[in-house]
Parts: C-alpha cells; sequence; structure tokens
C-alpha cells in the first residue's frame, strides 16, 4: 500500500507572467515503511512539498492522497483531523510549546485527538522512554540541549501512530553526535515499518534512505533507490563510534 501518493501536484505563486512554480506537477508515490530523502538547492520547491503532501498547504493543482484517502479536497475541519490522525511533523526549529515540559508537548497531539489525559500521559511516557529522554518529561525545552529538544519533537510527532512523519531539514540545527542519536531513532521506525519522508540538505543524512529524491526548479530531476544504512554502521557515516 501506498503510504503517500500524488498526482500532478503544483503549487504556484503569483499571477500572469510573475507566476512561479514552487512545485511542477511532480508525481509520487511512496510505499508504506520507505525512507525518503529529498534534496537540492534552497528555494527548489522541497518544503512546499513536504507542506502539501502533510495538509499544511493547499495544492494549486493536482492530487494528494494519504493513506489511500484522496486530501486536497478535505474541508479544513476533515484536513486538520487527517493531520492529527495519520501525518507526524518534525521541523528544523522544533516548534516545541516553551511553556510546557517534554511530556506535556508530546501529550498535546493525543490530547487534541480527544485521548483522555491518562492515555495522553502513558504515551508520552512510552515515546520520551523509546527516544531517551524519560529522565527529562518534566524539563522545558529551554532546560534541553537541541539534540533533545529534537527526540521531544519526534515523540511528539509518534504521539497518534501517524502513517508517515514528515521531517522537514530535521537534523539542520544539529551538531554530528545529536544528529546521529536522531538518524538512530529513525532507522528504528524505518524497521518497525515507519513511512518517513525527510527534506534534507545534509547528504550524511540522505544516505541513509531508501530512496532519494533530487529537486530542481519545483521538479524533480532524479529518483534513486538507495543502499540505506552505512555498511559500518551509522557513526562511519559522521566519523563516529556507530
Amino acid at each position: 500500500m501506498s503510504a503517500v501518493r500524488a498526482r500532478g501536484l503544483t503549487k504556484t505563486h503569483g499571477h500572469g507572467q510573475s507566476r512561479v512554480y514552487a512545485v511542477d506537477e511532480v508525481d509520487l508515490e511512496v510505499p508504506q515503511g520507505q525512507m525518503l530523502a529529498v534534496m537540492g538547492p534552497s528555494g527548489c520547491g522541497k518544503s512546499t512539498l513536504l507542506h502539501l503532501l502533510g495538509g499544511l498547504e493547499r495544492p494549486t493543482g493536482g492530487e494528494v492522497w494519504v493513506a489511500g484517502r484522496r486530501v486536497d479536497t478535505l474541508s479544513e475541519r476533515a484536513l486538520a483531523r487527517m493531520r492529527r490522525r495519520s501525518v507526524g511533523f518534525i521541523f528544523q526549529a522544533f516548534h516545541l510549546v516553551e511553556e510546557l515540559s517534554a511530556a506535556e508537548n508530546v501529550e498535546l497531539p493525543a490530547l487534541l485527538a480527544g485521548r483522555s489525559r491518562r492515555q495522553a500521559r502513558r504515551r508520552a511516557d512510552q515515546l520520551l522512554d523509546r527516544v531517551g529522554l524519560a529522565d527529562r518529561a518534566g524539563h522545558l525545552p529551554s532546560q534541553l540541549s537541541g539534540g533533545q529538544r529534537q527526540r521531544v519533537a519526534i515523540a511528539r510527532a509518534l504521539a497518534n501512530d501517524p502513517l508517515v512523519v514528515l521531517a522537514d531539514e530535521p537534523t539542520g540545527n544539529l551538531d554530528s553526535a545529536a544528529t546521529l542519536d536522531v538518524l538512530r531513532i529513525f532507522e528504528e521506525l524505518r524497521a518497525a515499518g515507519q513511512t518517513l519522508v525527510i527534506v534534507t540538505h545534509d547528504e550524511r543524512v540522505a544516505a541513509t534512505a531508501d530512496r532519494l529524491i533530487s529537486m530542481r526548479d519545483g521538479m524533480f530531476v532524479d529518483d534513486t533507490l538507495m543502499a540505506g544504512a552505512h555498511p559500518r554502521g551509522l557513526g562511519a557515516l559522521f566519523g563516529l563510534e556507530g
């Protein structure tokens, strides 16, 4: 089954001669369980593509399907419900709520999806343990390192067991050691059958994916199957012990 599918996906800005194609009639199919990396120069449409796939932006043309359901025609309320249930987002800037603890940040999507506070807290505790931050559950984001904040953001993205996780430059603000920690979590997610679409400038991150798409001027210029994890372990990509 395809986790995400797009046909003729287009996003333009402006009108007439000033019209700019951020995404230009691309077709995409991401099978369930695949880790896809998308690379390209700044302004090529990578982040816009991710936002269109996750329903954060509406396309100008074309279709988007998530879990077999067309989502670009949904109402705003139905689209928000789809995002909460089927898509997890991870951003470069973390986007954690500064006034909430790590556990409360992870609880938030589950509460918005209608789970009880007890259910949300139990899920948050499980996820923080999974990303190695059980002992930081009560800490505010300001009390955490960049790598720890990103791991909280990953846990939050998984709160509702989404079919697909969309990550926009998830290691862009991290040093090599923290990036390695994040990639190890991604490897575990992929091994468990999670679908990931990752926008990145880092060739080391892209090298861990099953598949790499290169973008330029809003279009796909290359689509390559990759070997996946480095044969000598992730640490070898960063000059660190795996």
